[in-house]
């Protein structure tokens, strides 16, 4: 396979691969499909009641195959241009080339895209037609689906889901305006060049998709519409520019990376669209039966979210807005359990009330509720944005959790400690079980954070809060010096995925690198080698906190049997089961870059940072790291760390900031 002339970001291949699921995604904030697939998605829109609530199939007009009839075996590539955010399929035949370009539109958020252009390469004058197959059937198996009048000649269907999350709850309706496709495509023999454009606008309202496709329209005449949604994709690509002198296969992994998860978040300017949260496969995934049926886990708010929230706050202030839309059905889920306060949903669609289909899950997995505080503490610490939490409703979700956290806690007379009993922890292997060291870690940081923020609100902070985060016990074993990961674990036994070593990071319990290398040599060997993607990256970050370079290598190395060719999409299980487009081990794998490999932690009190790279990486720099206010361009090599601020913000006014060395020595760091 030849990846675009040696560019890590662009991905080409002579053919596609066997397994359809393996196709790449084109998606924005608002749509997402699957190259050559006949549905597309919209976010937000679900059917199906409670277990079986999924993303709801919408036709997809644009899953055209372009194909050359009578030409014997043309030369074909097919590229996913990761810089310019489009797929393409190019025919090459001798005196013509034909290319159809795919996308979903950065700034237009309702709008997809397709062309396609034939370019005549000889001075002949015969007529040159290509054939487009599509599948496209203007009918779902999810929405009740009418044809409404014309519209600047788009055909036009709306409807509604079929069945609501909850009962009597809502139905989202879509419109959408698509632009009729022909069978054939001829350039006249008298053209050089012609290019046709197809569009398809999708939105919750007939004025919003008519505007869309208006506006589609317009730009395709001007000949700009392509222009503009690259400009648009560029610039969040530069705003968020990872680069690394490294191996090629890590550079294109990176650069893989930051397309399919940049591909979910909202543009940076689009504050009046509701955001609906990143499932572990996307937007272009999520039909009945498939990657958890478009729903939002922890992955969001752990494993995603601490990229997101360096790179690009404003999208990450989103996603915590998503959660903060949810509360009340969060706060249900806690009533139906006998409890307090809120307690977010293992699986979450549209409402914020527990869609898993399996009942153990939402009953036992409840480190999900500290895992969405997780994100909105390391948000406040990196941001110091205190609109979200005194007039966004961030302080009332804080508050929720804090008391959820308290009513779940039992007091141990024998102990003299707090306990959470019968709990599922993150490694799914074993459930029932009694204070997860985990689970307990994350309650404690939720009660300690939600103590902070009230302070700095000038809140009374609730005496029962700084209580029990002082006596909720975290099992931990006196001999041999490591965290048991529940009561009554043994040594040895089997671990589904990275659990205890998350207590290390994200969480920074405070501890010992003796305990810090015993947890990891602990669970490393147990932990299930078809485990999901994003488990190795974790021991990678904990190897590179103890200048473990070769063990953190060997670590990083395991997620490449997760990235299938030629697309590098994502599997979540490495025998290629589970989930596919699997942002969760992206947003593992981006993290022992941004986190790992400069060793930054989110504190309280700053922005730490300590870096080590493993062999074969000489140079990093991530080009606008936002904190407090500031844009920072860090550039590491093994001989220095380089930092300055590129922009201040002036409203609210960015905070000073200084670099402080571990010696003392301090180095204000002023714009430019």
């Amino acid at each position: 396979m030849a990846d675009g002339e040696g560019d890590p970001g662009v991905f080409t291949a002579t053919a596609l691969p066997g397994d359809p699921r393996l196709l790449p995604t084109v998606t924005n904030a608002f749509l997402g499909t699957r190259v050559y697939r006949d549905i597309l998605h919209a976010a937000g829109v679900y059917s199906g009641a409670a277990g079986d609530t999924h993303r709801a199939d919408v036709p997809s007009p644009l899953g055209l195959r372009m194909a050359a009839p009578g030409a014997c075996s043309p030369a074909q590539s097919f590229t996913l241009n990761t810089w310019t955010g489009t797929f393409s399929h190019t025919i090459q035949s001798p005196g013509y080339t034909a290319t159809h370009e795919l996308y979903a539109h950065h700034s237009l958020v309702h709008l997809m895209a397709s062309s396609v252009t034939i370019r005549r390469l000889d001075g002949s004058t015969h007529p040159i037609t290509v054939q487009l197959q599509s599948l496209f059937v203007p009918q779902s198996q999810d929405l009740h689906l009418s044809s409404g009048p014309d519209f600047q000649g788009a055909h036009y269907i709306y409807g509604q889901t079929l069945v609501p999350e909850v009962e009597g709850g809502p139905r989202p309706t879509v419109h959408m305006l698509w632009t009729p496709i022909p069978q054939w495509l001829t350039l006249g023999g008298e053209e050089r060049e012609r290019c046709w454009q197809f569009l398809a606008a999708v939105a919750g309202s007939e004025e919003e998709a008519k505007r869309s496709y208006s506006a589609g329209l317009s730009l395709a005449a001007a000949g700009s519409l392509l222009r503009s949604h690259v400009r648009a994709w560029a610039a969040l690509r530069r705003g968020c520019s990872v680069e690394l002198d490294g191996p090629l296969a890590l550079r294109q992994a990176l650069h893989g990376c930051l397309y399919y998860l940049l591909s979910a978040v909202p543009p940076r300017d689009s504050p009046g669209v509701p955001f609906h949260g990143i499932s572990p496969g996307g937007l272009s995934n999520g039909t009945r039966g498939e990657d958890y049926w478009g729903h939002v886990f922890w992955d969001q708010d752990t494993w995603m979210f601490p990229n997101i929230l360096l790179l690009h706050p404003g999208a990450a202030r989103a996603i915590l807005q998503y959660r903060v839309r949810t509360l009340e059905g969060a706060r249900r889920n806690a009533r139906e359990q006998g409890y307090e306060g809120a307690k977010f949903p293992w699986e979450s669609a549209a409402t914020g009330r527990e869609v898993c289909p399996e009942e153990i899950y939402g009953a036992q997995e409840i480190h999900v509720t500290g895992d969405v505080l997780m994100a909105f503490e390391q948000y406040y610490c990196t941001t110091q944005d205190q609109k979200l939490f005194r007039e966004d409703g961030g302080w009332e979700l804080v508050e929720a959790v804090a008391r959820y956290w308290c009513s779940r806690m039992v007091w141990s007379e024998e102990e003299q400690l707090y306990h959470i009993r019968g709990v599922m922890p993150p490694d799914e292997y074993h459930s029932q079980v009694d204070n997860s060291a985990y689970t307990n870690a994350v309650a404690r940081r939720s009660l300690n954070f939600a103590a902070d923020l009230a302070r700095d609100l000038l809140l009374p902070v609730p005496e029962e809060w700084e209580d029990r985060a002082r006596k909720i016990k975290v099992p931990f074993d006196e001999e041999r010096k490591y965290h048991p990961e529940y009561d009554g674990y043994s040594p040895g036994e089997p671990v589904k995925q990275a659990d205890v070593v998350l207590l290390g990071f994200p969480l920074m319990r405070p501890m010992s690198a003796e305990v810090r290398r015993n947890d990891l040599e602990m669970y490393e060997p147990v932990t299930d080698p078809a485990g999901p993607a994003m488990t190795w990256s974790m021991f990678a970050v904990g190897w590179l906190e103890l200048k473990e370079l070769q063990r953190a290598r060997s670590q990083l190395e395991k997620c490449f049997s997760n990235i299938t060719e030629p697309f590098k999409v994502w599997v979540e299980n490495s025998d290629g089961s589970g989930a596919v487009n699997f942002l969760t081990g992206m947003g593992g794998f981006l993290q022992v870059i941004l986190f790992g490999f400069t060793g930054f932690r989110i504190t309280r009190s700053g922005l730490l940072f300590d870096p080590a790279f493993p062999e074969g990486i000489t140079e990093l720099k991530v080009s606008s790291i936002s904190y407090l206010g500031n844009r920072l361009e860090v550039t590491i090599t093994r001989e220095e760390i380089r930092m300055e601020v590129t922009e201040t913000s002036w409203d609210p006014p960015g905070s000073p900031l200084e670099a402080v060395l571990e010696s003392g020595q301090r180095f204000p760091l002023g714009e430019g």
